[in-house]
């Protein structure tokens, strides 16, 4: 009687229990909300600051920094090439790990052991931004970010022992056997996530050195041995290139194997004799190889410049610390061979001055581009300096109604404004500001906006031709940058902004 109540009891729990699933699921299922509506999608400037804070480690580095751009045609490439980079990167690591497999199963007295299954998945990495910059010592460094959140499925056969054994490694450190889940072995899931981030970080790849021979190191990396000080006096019997009016000219200056922009001058407007006065100091490397490149070109408003004359002076000639006042004919080109250089095309006075660094003089100061750094002047706060700000030039800039140029720069709340040129595409500005910081501005922006003013007389009103962010890190730690700016929100705009910071 005790066993049959026993059998009684244990069938009627089955049942019961397998009743109360069953009832279970069905009232799960008849009391589910029916009604799913779709997410909502909105810009992130409509968003509280709430959702934000729970979306900002996904939202792209572009986007919450500046330093980083933007790099959706990678991504494409990939989405576009990851089938065949799947396959080619499983095929090289089936390879590669291939003699290592062999050199082992004999050792462990394993009969084979090879890939059922190999594939990086159908999701391949998302780069979130790329941020280049240069250091002091002349290097490119490259910083991607990315992500990826792949679907990888690796399956490995292992016989042994007369057994098969099927393993699915996962990327959290997973492991099954025979379909079963050993990690659910107390303390062994630690012991093995534990052993695997070992072994992974032993083998990872930090940073090497790759080193590309462009040029002869001899010349890539000789310092700077002095000063080459230039004054562009004058140049008279220029022979015009406009059919109507005068030309425009204007001079610029550069040495042979430097690699940075061009100096200028200003325009004369409508002269054939125009007076400059104006000084350049330039970076010499190599006295012994070096030439200083002069060329007189007509400014066109629209179209290319075209050039006037040119002339070289080797810096060989030149005796140091003594000045040297030089006539120089124009010519064409520098081919002797060429009759054309027997035309005459006008004359050009300059006036040069070899300055060499004494032994106590230190080419610390010299920044990326031609000029020496200065310090800054006295009073200036302690842990603090001076921030220059030298406005060169733009080109290609394009108003809707006018192009008026004129720059506004706006820096932790103060505000500097150049000239406005009249009716220019390309104006050149060549003015210096100063701002005086209480200590570096390591993490501070500087806008600069390039407008157009009304004219006197119309109804259109001033014009954004285009604006541009820069972060002063890298001027901070480089204490020099001169670069050319892609302006936002032009067509092809490009504004040329030198940064100086100077320390006491």
């Amino acid at each position: 009687m005790g066993i049959f109540s026993s059998v009684l009891g244990f069938f009627g729990f089955g049942f019961g229990l397998v009743g109360g699933i069953v009832v279970g699921y069905y009232l799960f299922i008849y009391f589910e909300s029916t009604d799913v509506q779709d997410p909502k999608i909105s810009p992130l400037v409509e968003q509280d600051q709430k959702t934000l804070e729970r979306m900002f480690p996904e939202i792209p580095l572009w986007v919450k920094n500046p330093d980083f751009d933007r790099i959706d045609w990678l991504n494409k490439f990939l989405e576009y090439m990851w089938p065949y980079l799947d396959k080619a990167i499983c095929k090289t690591a089936k390879e590669i790990t291939k003699p290592i497999i062999a050199e082992n199963t004999a050792k462990y007295k394993i009969d084979s052991l090879e890939f059922e299954t190999l594939t990086l998945g159908s999701l391949p990495p998302t780069f979130h931004g790329m941020k280049a910059y240069t250091t002091d010592e002349k290097e490119l460094i490259m910083e991607p970010s990315f992500k990826w959140a792949g679907n990888p499925n690796v399956t490995v056969v292992v016989k042994a022992f007369g057994l098969k054994a099927t393993i699915q490694p996962h990327v959290d450190f997973g492991l099954k056997l025979l379909g079963a889940d050993v990690m659910a072995i107390p303390g062994l899931y630690r012991f093995v996530q534990e052993t695997i981030k070992t072994q992974v970080a032993n083998m990872y790849l930090w940073p090497k050195a790759l080193q590309v021979p462009i040029m002869d190191p001899s010349k890539a990396f000789k310092k700077p041995v002095g000063i080459l000080h230039v004054t562009v006096v004058r140049a008279y019997k220029l022979k015009k290139k406009d059919l109507l009016g005068k030309s425009d000219p204007y001079v610029k200056l550069k040495l042979s194997g430097d690699n940075l922009p061009s100096k200028k001058t200003t325009v004369k407007r409508n002269n054939l004799n125009p007076e400059w006065n104006e000084e350049f100091k330039l970076v010499i490397r190599d006295p012994e190889s070096q030439v200083l490149d002069l060329s007189i070109y007509d400014w066109e408003q629209v179209g290319k410049h075209e050039r006037m004359g040119m002339n070289t002076i080797p810096l060989r000639d030149l005796t140091a610390d003594e000045t040297k006042s030089l006539t120089l004919d124009l010519l064409k080109n520098m081919d002797p061979n060429d009759t054309q250089n027997d035309k005459s095309r006008g004359q050009m006075v300059v006036e040069v001055t070899y300055k060499p660094f004494k032994e106590a003089d230190s080419a610390n100061n010299i920044g990326e581009d031609s000029n020496v750094i200065e310090k800054a002047p006295e009073g200036t706060p302690a842990g603090g300096g001076l921030l220059v700000v030298i406005v060169h030039e733009a080109q290609d800039l394009e108003g809707k109604h006018h192009t008026n140029p004129y720059v506004r720069i706006l820096f932790r709340g103060e505000e500097k404004k150049t000239k406005h040129i009249k009716k220019n595409r390309d104006p050149r500005w060549a003015e210096e500001f100063q701002f005086m910081c209480e200590e570096p501005p390591t993490n501070d922006k500087m806008h600069v906006e390039v407008l157009s003013k009304a004219p006197s007389i119309g109804i259109h009103s001033k014009e954004v031709l285009g604006y541009v962010i820069i972060s002063l890190a890298d001027v901070v730690s480089n204490k020099r940058i001169n670069e050319k700016y892609h302006l936002i929100d032009s067509k092809n705009g490009r504004i040329q902004i030198e940064l100086q910071w100077r320390t006491s």
